[in-house]
């Protein structure tokens, strides 16, 4: 019989009643709850320092403005009946939500240098509830972004779908995305466990997961390798789906509900992983 068996209270026949099992509902309640705390205190390092959003707006800033005008006017990529900067700006949303998100991990690495990583790992949280409640706060940095990369497509006049369901369908984009390259990026973490590893690592994977999507040219004028790498690079499915949730006349390739269901998926895979590698991090 094991001591918790042993240290169970009597029953009225003046045997040991072993304990009950945990209520499912309780259960599930109680990793919503934890996952919230951790991703609350999270939040609020940004809120400590907000600056962060303003130095993270001038990139897509750069893009938009630049970029985008430019190839607009030269009419150098086929675009369809969409103009390119209107084809262009979720994609510029997408690329903001992936390079806030590969570079998270090295929070984690911050962490354990000051012990904060071992405190944590000694509470009774679930291992999935911290890496969920660290890529769920990743995603709230992400939303930031996509106010920021919102008006400043207004701005230049990009025909924008302003109706309650797509904006609510942006937003699961935005937080899947983030949740899934966060949680990529704490993967990275607890295997290279050095800040200068993971900034090398994190900085060969942004370019090729952002020039192997559809963010800024339409895979159909790919080569058929690059076709191939880009139907495996979640980032073509966060781009699909917010095109065709952000844009008046957007329209997905593969499908809405595919698009998120992929990167659902995806991201449900990395979070066991993370799980499970999340110790290896003090190591």
């Amino acid at each position: 019989m094991t001591r918790h068996a042993l240290d169970a209270p009597l029953d009225g026949l003046g045997s040991r009643a072993l304990p009950r099992p945990a209520n499912p509902l309780t259960a599930a309640t109680a990793f919503v709850g934890k996952t919230w705390v951790i991703a609350e205190l999270e939040v609020r390092k940004l809120r400590h320092d907000p600056t962060e959003l303003v130095t993270r707006a001038v990139q897509p800033a750069l893009w938009l403005l630049v970029f985008g005008q430019i190839f607009t006017r030269v009419h150098a990529i086929p675009t369809g009946d969409l103009r390119y900067l209107d084809f262009m700006a979720p994609g510029i949303l997408a690329q903001s939500v992936l390079f806030i998100s590969i570079f998270y991990g090295i929070a984690i690495i911050w962490e354990r240098d000051l012990g904060i990583v071992h405190k944590l790992l000694v509470t009774p949280t679930p291992r999935a509830a911290l890496v969920l409640g660290k890529a769920l706060s990743a995603g709230v940095r992400a939303v930031s972004q996509a106010f920021i990369v919102y008006a400043l497509a207004w701005l230049l006049g990009v025909k924008m779908n302003w109706h309650a369901l797509p904006l609510a369908g942006v937003l699961v984009a935005v937080l899947l995305g983030a949740a899934c390259f966060s949680t990529l990026s704490l993967i990275i973490a607890c295997l290279v466990k050095t800040r200068e590893r993971f900034m090398g690592i994190g900085q060969i994977l942004t370019m090729p997961l952002f020039f192997a999507s559809n963010a800024i040219y339409p895979i159909s004028i790919m080569p058929a390798w690059l076709q191939a790498v880009s139907r495996v690079n979640p980032l073509t499915y966060q781009v699909d789906a917010l095109r065709a949730l952000m844009l008046a006349g957007g329209a997905s390739v593969y499908g809405v509900g595919v698009s998120l269901a992929i990167l659902t998926g995806a991201t449900g895979l990395l979070v066991l992983v993370a799980a499970r590698l999340y110790p290896n991090v003090v190591r």
